[in-house]
């Protein structure tokens, strides 16, 4: 058994943006991740992936991009060498191939319990990533013949099996698979749940910048009417690489793209979809406008018109389609791709910090248990805080913490009704 300050679990770029914090404030631990640095980003990817934000956001603590080509996007390899020149800049203390198997709570502390040894610390800090989420309803129903794979284990189109694909879900991952399938050749259906719709670019700037500059990506959780509902908010729908071009449902469909409604039943070979597409593009709609809307608005009020390229119309979203149901084998589809995102599990954490959804409680990442700590979560408190860039300031905040916790063991920052919820 080994005795240390802080063990963080997790060697991703949260993980390493509270190593960096605690180094700075001198502060002992040791970072476990149950696969290499940076795992998720070497294995978990598909092979044309680009981050969605551009070189120059990618800021973490005492770290920044330096390189030449700021408006680029980070392909998976470039984000995995990123890390590794971080970890290596603060000679982080990382133990690769170490699965947290148990972390229960001691008196004074937590044991911590992985396939290699155990820890006995005062505070954890939980920096795992999300995991793939499948609803299994459906998956279950879909004939066996049918091959299910979620994104995380997407590669490229030649790995699939001949024949079409249906892809489950248009946020980012699901719309960029889509267009890389019809580009391949491949038969597509996509179907569309809630997402978020952005230009890559307007008035001559990164969306990403606009974002940035008009506080929504610093916008708190304290700030929305629904904090559970802000956590689910889909990735925007968006591609990183190609910083003109636009991604979107109209752009899928002209490519071929078949767009229908989300779907809601499966039974082997058949598979329907709801009739919501239009309140869906409406709704996606409303967004896109009303965040123009406020970008047009900062413009005209810091007096940057003659600084950005004049206001124009965006293309609005048409897709009419009528496919509410459709037999699989009969179309010739023999894939079927999970785009339906991920959530955070913790089955080995034996501390009653779980709210009735299964999501841990926590507030600024400070949990109801003394000494335990999460990072990384979309949302955690700003609406940039599952980004790389957003990590740093919900690093700062935690390493704060756990130095004002040693100083007074019996102060615990009371949470707010809403926090976890």
């Amino acid at each position: 058994m080994r005795t240390i300050d802080t063990v963080v679990i997790g060697a991703g770029h949260a993980g390493l943006a509270t190593s960096r914090s605690l180094t700075d404030a001198g502060r002992d631990h040791v970072v476990l991740d149950r696969g290499r640095l940076a795992e998720s980003w070497r294995s978990s990817r598909w092979d044309s992936l680009r981050l969605l934000t551009p070189n120059w956001m990618t800021r973490l603590p005492g770290w920044r991009y330096q390189g030449s080509d700021s408006e680029d996007f980070m392909t998976a390899a470039e984000v995995t060498g990123y890390l590794d020149a971080y970890a290596r800049s603060f000679r982080a203390s990382v133990q690769s191939w170490t699965a947290v198997t148990d972390v229960a709570p001691l008196a004074d502390g937590y044991r911590v319990t992985t396939t290699q040894d155990s820890w006995l610390a005062r505070h954890v800090v939980m920096a795992t990533g999300a995991r793939p989420h499948v609803p299994d309803l459906h998956a279950a129903r879909l004939d066996p013949s049918i091959r299910q794979i979620h994104t995380n284990r997407y590669r490229n189109p030649d790995e699939l099996p001949d024949g079409g694909v249906l892809v489950v879900g248009a946020s980012a991952s699901g719309a960029q698979i889509a267009a890389e399938l019809r580009q391949a050749g491949r038969e597509v259906v996509l179907a569309v749940g809630t997402h978020t719709r952005m230009p890559r670019r307007y008035r001559g700037m990164d969306i990403m910048w606009w974002l940035e500059q008009i506080g929504a990506l610093s916008r708190t959780i304290d700030q929305v009417r629904d904090p559970r509902l802000a956590r689910r908010e889909p990735s925007i729908q968006l591609r990183g690489g190609a910083s003109t071009d636009d991604l979107n449902l109209a752009t899928l469909n002209e490519a071929g793209v078949v767009i229908t409604g989300r779907l809601t039943h499966t039974d082997g070979h058949r598979v329907r979809f709801g009739d919501d597409l239009p309140v869906t593009l409406a709704a996606a709609e409303a967004r896109l406008e009303r965040t123009l809307a406020k970008i047009d608005h900062f413009i005209d009020s810091v007096g940057l018109e003659g600084e950005v390229l004049p206001k124009r119309p965006v293309r609005p979203v048409r897709v009419t389609s009528q496919l509410d149901a459709i037999d699989l084998k009969a179309a010739g589809i023999s894939t079927v791709v999970w785009a339906t995102g991920f959530r955070h599990r913790y089955p080995w954490l034996r501390v009653p910090v779980f709210d009735r959804h299964g999501d841990v409680r926590q507030y600024r990442g400070i949990t109801p248990a003394p000494g335990l700590y999460v990072i990384g979560q979309r949302f955690l408190h700003r609406r940039d805080s599952s980004f790389i860039d957003g990590a740093r300031h919900d690093a700062r905040a935690i390493s704060e913490q756990i130095e004002t916790s040693d100083r007074s063991r019996s102060v615990r920052p009371s949470l707010p009704a809403r926090a976890g919820v």
